[in-house]
C-alpha cells in the first residue's frame, strides 16, 4: 500500500445487519428468498454447454442469458470462422452468474450464513469444473480461460470488431472475476481465489501483447470495449496475492480521454454511454489506493463533480436512454427511459469509495438519496422464486411506468447485489490512529465492532421520523474511547438537538457536515439525535419551474393516470426556509401512518414503494396569482416585458428563511410592484393583509419576527389613503397543449393572448411571432409551419393607451427523425448499420430489437446471423424532443434462401412486405 490509503473504511458485511424495521429489510428478505430456491445448474447451463458437459437438464436464465445459437461452437481465438460464417447468438452470456455469485457471497457473510455458504461452495466448484474442461481441450491461449461462449470475442476485440459482433467480453469476464472474488473474500471460499487467479493471468497475457494505443482505441468502441470494472478487481487481486503482473494488467484498462478530461475538469461527457464509464471510475479510485498517483483520485472525483448534480434526477439516477447528455442538463434530458439502475449501482460505489479518501459529506449526501429512492425503488413489491423482480430503467418522465422484472440483464445482474448489501455504507471507521466511527446513514440497523469492543444500534420509530435512536454500548466489559462522527444530512430543515442519556449537547451542526461526539464510552449509553425534515421543492438545474418534491431523504412521487405534465402552483405553497405546505400539517404522521401524503390534492407516495402505478416525479410550477405561505392573495401575477413576476423577485436568491425576513420582502415587493404598475396600492394592502391573516408575525413570535409585523402593518396603513393607480392589462400567452417531457412541443400547439384586469371593449390583443409584424388576434392561433426555437411576443392595450407586453420561447418539433436501414450481406449473416437524421432538435437515439435482443439502443453496425426460420427485426430513431418515427422492419430470410436474399422495410404495424435491394 502506499501514502494514498484510505481515511475510513466501510466495516465487513457481516459486522453489520438491518433490523426487520429497516424500510430496507423487505426487499433484501425478497432478494434474499431468490438466492435460497434459484437453481445453481441453470446459472451454469450456458458455462457447461459451452465447456461440452452435462448441462444436467437445466435451461439458462433467459433473456441475454440464453444457450446461444443451436449451431455456434466454443470457438478459440483462431478457430472463430468470420462473421460472414458464424452463427452467435447471446454473446454476453455467463455475466448473470457472475452477479448471482457475488450476490450470494454479500448474502452470505451479511447473514452468517452456513446454508447460503454452500450455495456459494456449489456454484464455484461448478465453474472450476468449466475452467478445467476448457483447459483440457488445449483450444485456448491460456489454462486459466473461463467464458462460456468463444475466446474469439476477445481477439476480435482486438482488431476492433464493432458491438453486435461481439458483445463486451471484458464486461462478462469482469463480473464472473468480481463473483469469484467475492466469494472468496466474504464467503472464505479458497477454490475461487486459484480460479480467479487463473483468469487474471490469462487477461495479462492478452493485455500484454497490446501496445498502448491499441488499448485506447479498444475502449473506446461503444458497448464493444466496454470492461466494467476490470481495473478494480484486478487491483484488488492485485493486492491479495501480491502479484504485480495484475496490478499492470489493471492500469491496461485505463482510458486516457477520460483520465485526462476528469482530472482537469474537462467535461466531455455528453454521449457518452454511461455505465461503460463509471465503473472503470471506481477501479482509478483503486489504482490510486495502490500506485500513489494523484491523478486516478482527481478523475474520479471529477467526473462524479460532472454528473452529480448537474446530470442527476431527483431520485439519484443519471442518464437517457443509457447516455449522458450535455453538462448541466436536467430536465433537457428527460425521454422515455432514462436512469439505468447499473449506472446508479456503480455511482453509489463511487460515491462512497470517494468518502474514504476525502471524508467530504456530499458523497454520503448522494449515496443516500440514491439509496434511499432509486436503489431501494428498483425493486419491486413482489416475491419471486426466478426474478429479480427489478428495474432497468428508472424513467422520470411524466406517468412513467418503471421496467421490472430483468432476468438475465446486466440491471438484473446489478439489482441481485443491490438488495443484500443495503447494510453496506450506513457505517465507516477511521483508519487513523485515534479510533473514531461515522454514522452516514440512519436506518434501523445493528453494528458489531468486535476489534473495539464496542456494538452500536441506530433505531427509528418509522422511516420518516425526525429522531433517531442511538445505543452505544460496550462489549469487552472496558470503557471505551471513541469519537463518533454522526452526518447531519444536507435535506436538515432546522435545529439539529443530540442528547447523550439525556444531556443536551450544545452543538454546532449545519446542514451537509458532521455532529462530532467524543468521548470514553462506558457500558450502555444512547444518543438521542433529532433531524427535522420537510416537505420541499426542488427545481431542475436547468428549468427552475420544474420541480420534484422531498421530504427528507424521501423523493415522493405523485400517483395520476396522465402522462403529460401535472401543474401546480408551487410557489404559493412556498414556506420560508424552502418548504412546501402538503394539504395536512404533519406529513410525517401521514406518511407513516398511510405511506402517502396529499400535497396539491395529489397522493405522493415515497418513489421507494415498489409500485406498478403510473406515477410523476416532476411537475410543473403555474402560479398566475401571488401566493406564498399556503395563502393565497387572488391579486394577478402581473409580467414585465421579460416575462417574470413580483413571485419571481419574493424568492430570489437569497430567499426569506423565516416569517421576519418573508415579511419584510413582501413589503419590499409590493414597494417594487407599485412603482412597476404591477400591483396597485389596494392589491398591494391584500398581499400584506393576507400576510398577516395567515399568522405570519404572530403567535410566540420572535421579536425580529414582530418587528417585521410591525412594519409590514404600518406599510399597509399607509397605503390607505394611496389612490389606486390604474393597472395595465395583466397578458399572458397560454400555451396549449403542454410540451413533452423533454420541454419540446412534438404536435403544433396553440397559442391563445389573453388579459385580465381590465373590462374595456377597446381592449387590444396583438401578438408576434418571431420577427414578423405585430398582429391582432382575438382567438386561438395555432402555430404552423414553425420548427425550432419559436420566439413569441404578446401585448395588450387598453383604451387609454396603457400596455402591458409578455414574451415566450417555444421549442417545437413535431417531425420525428429518418432512419434508414443499410444491410450488407456476408453470406451466413448479414451486417446492418442503422442511420438517421433529424435538423431539428436533434437524433437521440436508433433503436432495434429483434429474436434474442429488446429494445435497446444501438450506436454501431451489427451482424445477425441467418437462420433456418424468417427473422423480423425492428428499429425506429427517436430525436431529443421524443418524437419516434413508426417502427420500421427488417425481414431476414431463412438461411436456405440466402441467395435470394431480400430485405423489406415497412411500417411495424403493416406486415406488408415491399421488396428492396439489400
Amino acid at each position: 500500500m502506499t501514502d494514498a490509503a484510505p481515511r475510513a473504511l466501510p466495516f465487513p458485511s457481516g459486522a453489520v445487519r438491518l433490523k426487520p424495521t429497516s424500510a430496507f429489510a423487505p426487499a433484501r428478505d425478497r432478494m434474499l428468498h431468490l438466492a435460497q430456491v434459484y437453481p445453481i445448474d441453470r446459472l451454469l447451463a450456458v458455462f457447461r454447454a459451452g465447456a461440452g458437459l452435462d448441462t444436467r437438464g437445466a435451461e439458462p436464465p433467459g433473456a441475454w442469458e440464453g444457450f446461444g445459437h443451436p449451431a455456434e461452437e466454443p470457438w478459440g481465438e483462431y478457430d472463430y470462422p468470420g462473421r460472414e460464417a458464424a452463427q452467435t447468438a447471446n454473446l454476453l452470456r455467463g455475466h448473470y452468474a457472475g452477479h448471482f455469485l457475488s450476490m450470494l457471497a454479500l448474502a452470505a457473510a451479511g447473514e452468517d450464513d452456513d446454508e447460503l455458504r454452500s450455495r456459494v461452495d456449489e456454484l464455484v466448484g461448478g465453474l472450476a469444473e468449466v475452467q478445467q474442461a476448457l483447459a483440457a481441450t488445449g483450444r485456448y491461449s491460456h489454462p486459466g480461460l473461463l467464458f462460456a461462449s468463444g475466446e474469439w470475442q476477445f481477439a476480435r476485440l482486438e482488431h476492433f470488431a464493432p458491438y453486435g459482433e461481439i458483445w463486451a467480453p471484458y464486461y462478462t469476464c469482469h463480473k464472473l472475476m468480481a463473483g469469484l472474488l467475492d466469494a472468496y473474500e466474504l464467503a472464505g471460499n479458497k477454490q475461487a481465489l486459484e480460479v480467479v487467479t487463473g483468469m487474471a493471468h490469462w487477461i495479462s497475457g492478452r493485455l500484454e501483447k497490446l501496445d498502448h494505443d491499441h488499448r485506447q482505441r479498444m475502449w473506446s468502441l461503444y458497448i464493444a470495449g466496454e470492461f466494467g470494472g476490470m481495473n478494480e478487481t484486478l487491483a484488488r487481486l492485485s493486492a491479495i496475492v501480491d502479484e504485480p503482473r495484475f496490478l499492470a494488467a489493471a492500469r491496461a484498462f485505463d482510458q486516457g480521454d477520460l483520465l485526462e478530461a476528469g482530472s482537469s475538469g474537462h467535461d466531455i461527457l455528453d454521449g457518452m454511454h454511461a455505465n461503460q464509464h463509471l465503473p472503470q471510475l471506481v477501479g482509478y479510485v483503486r489504482e490510486y489506493e495502490l500506485t500513489g498517483e494523484r491523478r486516478y483520485l482527481a478523475a474520479a472525483i471529477g467526473v462524479f463533480d460532472q454528473v452529480v448534480p448537474g446530470r442527476m434526477y431527483a431520485h439519484g439516477g443519471t442518464g437517457e436512454n443509457e447516455l449522458w447528455g450535455p453538462p448541466r442538463t436536467v430536465a433537457g434530458d428527460i425521454g422515455r427511459r432514462n436512469a439505468e439502475t447499473c449506472a446508479t449501482y456503480n455511482l453509489v460505489k463511487l460515491a462512497e469509495a470517494l468518502f474514504t479518501h476525502t471524508l467530504a459529506p456530499r458523497f454520503l449526501d448522494y449515496a443516500e438519496r440514491a439509496r434511499q429512492n432509486h436503489i431501494l425503488g428498483s425493486r419491486r413489491a413482489v416475491d419471486s422464486d426466478d426474478s429479480p423482480e427489478v428495474t432497468y430503467m428508472f424513467p422520470v418522465h411524466a406517468g412513467a411506468l418503471p421496467e421490472y422484472d430483468n432476468v438475465g440483464t446486466c440491471c438484473g445482474g446489478t439489482g441481485l447485489e443491490n438488495h443484500v448489501g443495503h447494510q453496506a455504507g450506513i457505517f465507516f471507521r477511521d483508519t487513523g490512529a485515534e479510533p473514531a466511527l461515522w454514522v452516514a446513514r440512519y436506518t434501523p440497523a445493528e453494528l458489531r465492532w468486535d476489534e473495539r469492543g464496542v456494538s452500536v444500534e441506530v433505531d427509528q420509530e418509522h422511516p420518516f421520523a425526525d429522531r433517531v435512536t442511538l445505543r452505544v454500548q460496550t462489549t469487552a466489559g472496558r470503557p471505551v474511547r471513541l469519537a463518533v462522527h454522526l452526518r447531519v444530512p444536507d435535506w436538515v430543515a432546522g435545529g439539529v438537538e443530540v442528547a447523550v442519556d439525556g444531556h443536551w449537547v450544545d452543538v454546532d451542526a449545519a446542514p451537509g457536515g458532521f455532529v462530532t461526539i467524543d468521548r470514553t464510552w462506558r457500558g450502555d449509553e444512547r444518543i438521542e439525535l433529532t433531524l427535522p425534515a420537510a416537505l420541499r421543492s426542488e427545481p431542475t438545474i436547468d428549468d427552475p419551474g420544474l420541480r420534484s418534491l422531498r421530504y427528507g431523504p424521501h423523493a415522493l412521487v405523485a400517483h395520476d393516470g396522465s402522462t403529460t405534465p401535472i401543474e401546480r402552483a408551487w410557489d404559493a405553497r412556498r414556506m420560508p426556509g424552502g418548504v412546501i405546505r402538503a394539504d395536512l400539517d404533519d406529513v410525517s404522521a401521514a406518511l407513516a401512518a398511510t405511506g402517502a401524503v396529499s400535497i396539491a390534492g395529489l397522493r405522493h407516495e415515497p418513489v421507494w414503494n415498489g409500485s406498478d402505478e403510473r406515477y410523476h416525479l416532476y411537475s410543473r410550477a403555474d402560479d398566475r396569482t401571488i401566493g406564498f405561505a399556503g395563502v393565497e392573495t387572488g391579486v394577478p401575477a402581473r409580467r414585465r416585458a421579460d416575462g417574470t413576476t413580483l413571485i419571481d423577485a419574493l424568492w430570489a436568491e437569497p430567499a426569506p428563511q423565516d416569517d421576519a425576513e418573508l415579511l419584510d420582502r413582501l413589503v419590499a415587493v409590493c414597494r417594487i410592484g407599485m412603482t412597476d404598475s404591477l400591483v396597485s396600492a389596494s392589491e398591494a394592502r391584500a398581499v400584506i393583509g393576507a400576510g398577516l391573516d395567515a399568522g405570519l408575525g404572530i403567535d410566540g413570535a420572535s421579536a425580529a419576527t414582530a418587528d417585521a409585523a410591525r412594519r409590514a402593518r404600518d406599510f399597509a396603513g399607509a397605503l390607505t389613503t394611496t389612490p389606486d393607480a390604474v393597472m395595465p392589462p395583466t397578458v399572458d400567452i397560454v400555451v396549449s397543449p403542454a410540451p413533452a417531457a423533454s420541454g419540446w412541443f412534438t404536435a403544433p400547439p396553440t397559442v391563445e393572448v389573453r388579459a385580465a384586469g381590465v373590462t374595456s371593449d377597446r381592449l387590444r390583443l396583438e401578438l408576434r411571432i418571431d420577427d414578423g409584424p405585430w398582429r391582432a388576434v382575438d382567438g386561438p392561433v395555432v402555430v404552423v409551419d414553425r420548427e425550432g426555437v419559436v420566439r413569441l411576443a404578446a401585448r395588450a392595450v387598453d383604451a387609454a393607451g396603457r400596455s402591458s407586453a409578455v414574451r415566450r420561447e417555444l421549442a417545437i418539433d413535431t417531425e420525428p427523425p429518418r432512419s434508414e436501414a443499410r444491410v450488407k450481406q456476408l453470406g451466413a449473416a448479414v451486417e446492418i448499420t442503422l442511420i438517421a437524421a433529424d435538423d431539428v432538435s436533434g437524433v437521440d437515439a436508433i433503436r432495434w430489437e429483434g429474436e434474442g435482443t429488446f429494445w435497446a439502443t444501438f450506436q454501431e453496425a451489427f451482424v445477425r446471423a441467418l437462420t433456418d426460420h424468417e427473422q423480423v427485426i425492428e428499429f425506429a430513431a427517436t430525436d431529443r424532443a421524443g418524437n419516434e418515427e413508426a417502427r420500421r422492419r427488417i425481414t431476414l430470410p431463412p438461411a436456405s434462401k440466402m441467395d435470394t436474399i431480400a430485405i423489406a422495410l415497412t411500417s411495424a404495424p403493416d406486415i406488408a412486405r415491399s421488396e428492396n435491394d439489400s
